[in-house]
């Protein structure tokens, strides 16, 4: 949903990126005007022979011998081990390398013997100038020392000073920390600085000669961009012993280390190391090692196959080790670390063969039955279910989400839990999955989905070895289940969409914005999983920004400074995306911002920074979208959920997007999957109109229908004209249907002669759902303007909203969630529930922060903890077995409900498919449906919670599906006793008796 409060977390416009930077990193403000001369980018000298000093941290190796086996970018290896390296200090091994005319180097690092880190097979990417790898991070930094002194030289006869600092780095994480600093009255030193050595546990220290100065300003750096300068106004330090902790100083200090016994105790051994292969995958487990303070991580050590011995470091007692080498035996050991570096012995060594790499999975095909059959559960992929740890990823929110806190990156639940998980979702009866975008997306928090890349690749961060996208369409098709994908015509992320248009945007990598600005690397691609090796992340941005001009530029005043934010960064022009910079070609995006969400530019302007508007009039974006759809089609999914579809004008769905998803489906599946490939799209009207404030080309009905007359051939111009000849008819002129309705008591064929091939979510209900009486009142008042609201997609909230345009998850209480499911369950639609309401999960929770708080306390949690253990359904409803905890949430009130809801939904036709009617009824939530097709003929009585009484029916036998109770009617008339709140009656003509046993409410 992208309306007015969007739920995908972005950036505002005007200091997005200085915002971004500043909230991710709390210690982050500007550096002194005497540290860094205004705007100039620091000189790079021409034709100049460059080195790198490369130091290697060697505590948590303890190997006898250290080589460097190193290629200059674009030059030759040296010859297996490498060049030897010399001891530096404590802890470090070092050597300066001559790379000539090379920016950078490849490099690998070695004991001599056949033990490698090699960054885990991937090699690290280095840069110039002083460099440190410590644990697989890189940085820049002598850590060493190497202070020569910026200060004044004193004279024999001067007293010279000295200050000795201690900088706590417990809340900082950094593995390098760099002092910057001048004593008054002299110059500051070279950036970055100083390096700081160890002093004890969450300290670092270094001594400085002040000469006769008796104080000096500093600041402290982690050597790669990140500073801490005391919120701009720079530290002073007295010369003697000081300590700086939390941005406080604090003058004649004690030795913060004096106190403290140096940690010389090593954790205990990793027990239980376990490895299973599956494929060319491994997927080892440990139980934790203690230690005396914290075990800080876990090192394992890999040997088999042609690569050699392989060291990886890992936080959590899980690896997964995805594309090795065909039935290779490998071997693994497990050490455990802690902060103090102390390793615990290896573990018991344990070995898996890998079999051979599965085959690429078969193309699918839909299931191609009707979709109104089919109850939908929506998961957001990436919160459902963790099957694969080794493709989780935390993102550049991480830290200041909270995420890190709670060990619960935004992307977790993947491909591999879901299919894990396909039986939960069975046995609750539920036959249909709609699961978040799939594209590769890009953002600062993106997993979600909404924020797409690439449309014509599978994000990375979702699929496992054995589990990709392929393999969840096949698995679900396998068990009798459908999968919807979510889909997004509206829009790309703000960095574009590759293979249409991406931008470059300009950024200069000073220490302000180096953190923000990744070094390019041209051998890397995003792919959203891999992580660049000289930037250390995945999220890498380097191939995004440029202080050049790139050809063809558009954007104005490129580079220009514009002024400073609040925290002291220096802003500037084309620096972050803006539709009306001139950046955005206007014939693939559209280039004005929203001003009216009921007005033409809702749909013709963007809505957000974040949420870069394409031009859909346009032929070029148009065969890009329906190209990249076209894949997924042929993949065999089962229907799209079209994504803030209210923002594409009419004609353009009809003309070219909903004709093209038909065409393929019918080219590659067949009329019969074509005719039943369910497309509904979200129209956001958040209003209890039955017309949104009397706008039809912003209500949801309106999307269902064809056009009512010829407009200009362009699509662009077309739009306009729609626009205002619908607007300019009203609402008293648009059609109406009675494809929803009984004929008294008969079921008559509906006619789609003017169906525009797009159903909708029946946002009048979602809004009313705080009442089960009040959504069941508003939602048939709209019915006779849809096209076929047989087919409307029913729920009570979901990842935007709850009823009323809340933004917390639905908290009516246990009685009331039954209550509207018993509603939805026998109602025209298609019943949808979203994750984790069958046991109101996160009930109250606001739905969305973004990255204001951490994903654990919203309505978008992981709910896989929820899920642990195994079950097995063999058929819809019924769970064979359960163990752990998924057994206890199988036992929940609501699960049984909802299991029970499905039994009977699935039993009576009428209920799936069934027009419907409340002529001759009297009571407050009640109707009769019905549903004649060939040989089947259903009919059924219906009331939630409330008596009921109905007059002028067909006379017969009339069987209560939940009770079993038998009525026979021969005067045309039957009455309801209440059946109590959640509960409900549906008597079936000539029906087959009880359905299911009774329940918490179906009783």
């Amino acid at each position: 949903m992208k309306k007015r409060t969007p739920h995908h977390w972005v950036l505002r416009r005007s200091l997005a990126a200085a915002t971004a930077a500043a909230g991710a990193l709390s210690l982050l403000t500007a550096l002194p005007a005497t540290s860094l001369s205004g705007t100039d980018a620091v000189p790079v000298a021409a034709d100049v022979e460059s080195t790198a000093t490369v130091f290697y941290y060697t505590k948590t190796k303890n190997w006898s011998a250290y080589n460097l086996h190193y290629a200059p970018d674009g030059g030759s290896w040296t010859t297996v081990p490498g060049v030897a390296m010399e001891a530096a200090c404590t802890d470090w091994v070092k050597t300066t390398v001559s790379l000539g005319a090379a920016g950078g180097l490849q490099a690998t690092f070695n004991n001599g013997s056949g033990t490698w880190d090699n960054n885990a097979g991937k090699n690290y990417d280095l840069g110039t100038g002083d460099i440190t790898v410590k644990d697989g991070v890189v940085a820049h930094s002598d850590p060493c020392g190497g202070d020569t002194g910026p200060g004044p030289t004193p004279t024999p006869t001067q007293d010279v000073n000295s200050a000795t600092v201690y900088y706590s780095t417990a809340s900082l994480g950094w593995t390098t920390t760099n002092l910057h600093y001048r004593p008054t009255g002299s110059a500051w030193t070279a950036v970055p600085g100083i390096g700081m050595e160890a002093a004890c546990t969450g300290w670092v220290k270094k001594t400085v000669d002040l000469g006769t100065a008796t104080s000096m300003q500093a600041v402290f750096n982690n050597g790669n961009g990140i500073w801490d300068n005391n919120n701009g106004s720079d530290y002073t330090i007295a010369s003697g012993v000081s300590t700086v902790k939390d941005r406080v100083v604090a003058k004649n200090a004690a030795d913060p280390c004096v106190a403290e016994v140096p940690d010389t105790q090593a954790p205990t051994v990793p027990t239980k190391v376990t490895a299973k292969a599956d494929g060319v995958a491994v997927i080892l487990t440990w139980e934790p090692s203690t230690d005396n303070k914290k075990v800080t991580k876990y090192q394992v050590t890999r040997t088999g196959g042609t690569k050699g011995a392989v060291v990886t470091d890992v936080s959590s007692t899980v690896l997964s080790v995805a594309d090795l080498e065909e039935k290779t035996a490998y071997t693994f050991t497990v050490r455990a670390a802690d902060a103090a570096g102390n390793l615990s012995d290896a573990s018991t060594p344990t070995t898996a063969t890998t079999g051979v790499k599965p085959p690429a999975p078969a193309p699918g095909k839909p299931l191609g039955t009707d979709p109104r059959k089919d109850p939908i559960y929506f998961v957001l992929t990436a919160r459902f279910n963790d099957g694969d740890a080794s493709n989780n990823r935390g993102g550049s929110q991480h830290e200041r989400s909270g995420n890190a806190a709670n060990n619960d990156p935004m992307f977790r639940g993947d491909f591999k839990g879901l299919v894990n998980k396909l039986d939960y979702i069975k046995g609750l009866g539920m036959s249909a999955i709609w699961i978040t975008p799939v594209v590769l997306n890009r953002s600062d928090y993106d997993y979600h989905g909404y924020h797409g890349y690439d449309f014509y690749k599978v994000d990375r961060r979702l699929e496992s070895a054995g589990a990709s996208y392929q393999d969840l369409i096949n698995a679900a098709h396998a068990k009798g289940m459908k999968i919807y994908q979510d889909v997004v015509y509206n829009h790309t992320s703000r960095w574009g969409a590759k293979g249409l248009f991406t931008p470059k945007h300009y950024g200069v990598r000073d220490a302000q914005w180096s953190q923000h600005y990744d070094e390019p690397n041209s051998s890397f691609e995003y792919d959203g999983l891999s992580v660049e090796p000289k930037s250390g992340k995945s999220y890498y941005n380097g191939d995004l920004w440029s202080t050049e001009q790139p050809t063809g530029n558009t954007c104005v005043g490129w580079g220009k400074q514009t002024g400073t934010s609040p925290e002291g960064y220096r802003i500037y022009n084309c620096q972050w995306p803006n539709a009306t910079s001139g950046i955005w070609p206007k014939d693939i995006y559209h280039t004005c911002w929203l001003g009216n969400w009921e007005g033409e530019d809702s749909r013709s302007c963007w809505l957000h920074d974040d949420l870069a508007d394409l031009n859909t009039e346009s032929a070029k974006a148009q065969n890009y979208l329906i190209g990249a759809y076209n894949k997924y089609i042929d993949m065999g999914v089962d229907g799209f959920r079209i994504d803030t579809a209210v923002h594409i004008p009419r004609t353009t769905w009809n003309r070219r997007f909903l004709p093209a998803i038909q065409e393929r489906v019918t080219q590659q599946h067949g009329a019969e999957a074509a005719k039943n490939f369910l497309v509904f799209g979200e129209v956001g009207a958040f209003v209890n109109d039955k017309w949104n404030r009397g706008s039809v080309n912003h209500s949801a009905q309106f999307f269902t229908w064809k056009e009512r007359k010829e407009y200009a051939a362009d699509d662009a111009k077309a739009a306009l004209e729609m626009y205002e000849y619908e607007n300019t008819a009203g609402v008293a002129a648009q059609p109406k249907s009675t494809n929803a309705f009984l004929q008294g008591n008969e079921y008559h064929a509906p006619d789609h002669s003017r169906f525009s091939g797009m159903n909708i979510i029946d946002m009048r209900m979602h809004m009313n759902f705080g009442d089960a009486a009040n959504a069941f009142h508003n939602g048939k008042d709209s019915d006779d303007s849809t096209n076929d609201a047989t087919y409307n997609v029913v729920y009570v909230d979901s990842h935007d909203y709850g009823p009323n345009k809340g933004h917390e998850r639905y908290a009516g209480g246990t009685d009331a969630w039954a209550e509207n499911m018993s509603l939805m369950w026998t109602f025209r639609g298609i019943p949808t529930l979203y994750y984790g309401s069958e046991i109101e999960f996160q009930k109250g929770k606001k739905i969305d922060c973004g990255p204001s708080c951490p994903l654990e306390t919203t309505g978008r949690a992981y709910y896989g903890d929820h899920l642990q253990g195994d079950v097995k359904a063999s058929e819809f409803s019924k769970v064979d077995s359960a163990t752990g905890t998924v057994a206890t949430t199988l036992s929940q009130p609501l699960v049984k409900h909802l299991q029970r809801l499905n039994e009977i939904r699935r039993a009576v036709p009428a209920l799936q498919m069934g027009q419907y009617s409340t002529e001759g009824i009297e009571g407050q939530i009640a109707y009769k449906r019905r549903y004649t097709q060939g040989a089947t003929d259903s009919f059924a009585l219906v009331t939630v919670t409330h008596a009921a009484s109905y007059t002028g029916i067909p006379n017969g036998t009339y069987t209560d599906a939940v009770t079993g109770d038998v009525q026979v009617v021969t005067d045309g008339k039957l009455s309801v006793a209440a059946p109590g709140k959640g509960n409900l009656r549906v008597y079936v003509l000539n029906g087959t008796g009880k359905i299911g046993a009774a329940g918490p409410y179906l009783k």
